[in-house]
């Protein structure tokens, strides 16, 4: 029956992940913020929800590794989508094609990971009230990223109202359509992730092991199914956006997280075998930009070299973490 769960609220959360796709693309248009500015920060944030909620439920329940296990997790699977949409996409290359765009909010998701990274290292113990120093200093840094974003997005294209496609959903509708969808996720969310921990205990799989790929790849499916639906309705700029601006929101939660965790520092209280996943998503989110940014043109079969890369980084890593789980 868990299974029978599990699957039914996986298939409606990739539903609703749909629906916010093509609803942040209609806001894109009629607001003509451009799907870059969307993508990054809009869809981004409904579609990390699953991993802010899952992360909040696991500290009120007394589990900060599974919390950390799902956010680093999911930055790692954030960049293995990035090679899947390579993939899916291989006569177009639309990564490469929208590189130049997005190499500020790449970039400042490699800074934020490794600004998390090096809290984790630090570990500065200091706190204001009962939230820690670090976790204030990663909310402020993704606040500063975000006006670094908006103040630098190029201006979108000028859209009249006939270039419009008239099948485009209202904005006013759109707004609510976006908000009813995001609001269901944050409904469906902690049914799928109840019946995953459940099937994590039936098959007896380490905790470490189980926060990094099992929940991280639950709560990440809606990242998925967006980036692809926004792919294949032509939204190229918000199907990238939205993987980099998650990885951004990710760390970002890691200091929200803390807010929440009343029993001390939340990075404190993270057990430091964390470090390997946190580096995993640096390392690939670092491979991601150069992959896209360089002018490679190799494939290996029907697979580029860059997104070949992500794929073995991603395997190799998670190899890593089992076997760390196992013998722990």
């Amino acid at each position: 029956m868990v299974w029978v769960t599990f699957l039914l609220s996986a298939a409606a959360i990739a539903y609703v992940a749909v629906q916010l796709a093509r609803y942040g693309d209609a806001i894109a248009l009629r607001t003509r913020l451009g799907g870059m500015f969307i993508g990054v920060l809009l869809l981004a944030g409904a579609t990390s929800l699953p991993e802010l909620l899952t992360s909040l439920s696991a500290v009120n329940q007394g589990s900060p590794d599974l919390a950390a296990g799902n956010l680093l997790g999911s930055n790692a699977f954030n960049m293995l989508l990035l090679a899947i949409l390579d993939a899916v996409h291989r006569n177009q290359r639309i990564l490469r094609r929208a590189a130049v765009r997005h190499a500020l909010s790449g970039s400042l998701a490699t800074l934020m990971t490794a600004l998390v990274l090096f809290l984790m290292l630090g570990n500065i113990d200091l706190q204001v009230g009962w939230v820690g120093v670090d976790g204030l200093l990663i909310i402020g840094a993704y606040v500063t990223a975000v006006w670094l974003i908006q103040d630098n997005a190029p201006p979108p294209a000028d859209h009249s109202a006939s270039a419009i496609p008239e099948d485009t959903p209202s904005l006013a509708w759109s707004l609510v359509g976006f908000v009813a969808a995001a609001g269901a996720m944050a409904v469906i969310t902690p049914i799928m992730v109840r019946n995953a921990n459940e099937i994590s205990e039936i098959t007896g799989l380490g905790a470490t092991f189980v926060g990094t790929t099992l929940v991280a790849l639950v709560t990440s499916l809606p990242e998925l199914v967006t980036t692809l639906a926004a792919a294949r309705i032509g939204a190229d700029d918000m199907a990238i956006g939205n993987l980099f601006g998650s990885t951004m929101f990710n760390m970002f939660a890691i200091g929200l997280t803390d807010v929440f965790f009343v029993s001390g520092r939340f990075l404190g209280a993270i057990d430091p075998s964390f470090l390997l996943v946190g580096m995993l998503g640096l390392l690939m989110t670092a491979l991601a930009l150069v992959g896209n940014l360089a002018r490679l043109e190799r494939r290996v079969l029907f697979i580029e070299m860059d997104a070949l890369a992500l794929i073995v980084a991603y395997l190799g890593g998670m190899w890593l973490v089992y076997i760390q789980s196992v013998g722990s």
